[in-house]
């Protein structure tokens, strides 16, 4: 069981599965999304998360159709994303765990538009655009 939380800890999560995915997305919108180089995100099963308390904080913006970026109203934390098209799974805000976690595959994805004042100076796969 991994729990996590937003900043301000108004909204708190379970999630009921393991994480061994980890991605660290450079894409445009991801950085401006989190105001740092990337975000790193883990699909999770949709059935196996529940916000545990806080859902009233929860708000939603769509930078793009078909894709949403949930977030607290009150401290801005994003905590997961989710598509139209694929309701069975979300990408969770890894920075909003709780829990430690030990993933066993970790790549860089979208390293074609990550910015230009980071560098990759680690070993893990790096993708142009999504993991293959």
């Amino acid at each position: 069981m991994h729990q996590g939380s937003c900043l301000c800890g108004k909204v708190t999560y379970e999630y009921r599965g393991e994480i061994d995915e980890v991605s660290m997305c450079h894409c445009q919108q991801c950085r401006k999304a989190q105001g740092s180089a990337f975000a790193a995100v883990a699909p999770i099963r949709s059935a196996d998360f529940s916000i545990t308390r806080g859902a009233e904080y929860l708000k939603e913006y769509r930078a793009t159709p078909n894709k949403a970026r949930v977030f607290c109203s009150e401290c801005g934390s994003p905590l997961y994303s989710a598509r139209d098209d694929l309701p069975e799974a979300k990408r969770l805000r890894l920075g909003t765990l709780d829990t430690p976690i030990a993933p066993g595959k970790r790549y860089h994805a979208w390293v074609s538009s990550k910015a230009e004042w980071f560098e990759l100076a680690d070993e893990l796969p790096k993708f142009p655009e999504f993991a293959q």
